[in-house]
């Protein structure tokens, strides 16, 4: 079986280098089938490289080092790049998933990371290392994390907006 230069396992590891990972939460769940109860295991990863790019996925297999392995590379798959602004976010915004709402505030510098759980995780691996940051409504890691990689793609999508209007104003 010939394996072409994309299969190969050194150009699949290439792009580990610049990522690093960290895994949230891994559950058992079990499945109730005819001959009894089928375990299995879930991995929340997140992935970032601390310079503005990260990704987050969920991973399900048999075994746990599998369903991690699954969860990197499907984070892989969803990695979003983050515009900062200095060690920072651009501006405060409010987002909900599910239950889960959570508010990222920026905050001068020295102040530090204030976040706990998978809220802390996301943001440190993005690469922010200051900002407040309010989590109401869930304490479930996986809705939390979900939530703050929402807030941080809706606040891309607002710096490119701003950035358009500018351009607009200033052709006018």
């Amino acid at each position: 079986m010939n394996k072409g230069p994309m299969n190969s396992p050194k150009s699949r590891n290439e792009g580990a280098k610049d990522f690093e990972e960290k895994v949230v939460e891994i559950k058992r769940v079990s499945k109730t089938v005819k001959g009894g109860r089928k375990m299995s295991f879930t991995a929340l990863v997140v992935i970032g490289n601390k310079q503005g790019k990260v990704g987050i996925a969920l991973g399900k297999a048999n075994e746990v080092k599998e369903a991690v392995r699954k969860g990197v590379e499907k984070a892989r798959k969803t990695a979003i790049t983050i515009q900062l602004k200095g060690n920072t976010i651009s501006n405060e915004i409010d987002c909900k998933f599910k239950a889960a709402k959570i508010f990222l505030k920026p905050a001068s510098e020295g102040t530090g990371l204030i976040a706990g759980g998978a809220v802390r995780v996301v943001l440190d691996l993005v690469g922010v290392k200051d900002i407040l940051t309010k989590q109401r409504g869930s304490n479930c890691a996986m809705n939390n994390a979900y939530a703050t990689y929402n807030a941080l793609r809706s606040l891309n999508e607002q710096t490119k907006v701003m950035e358009l209007r500018r351009s607009v104003s200033k052709q006018v």
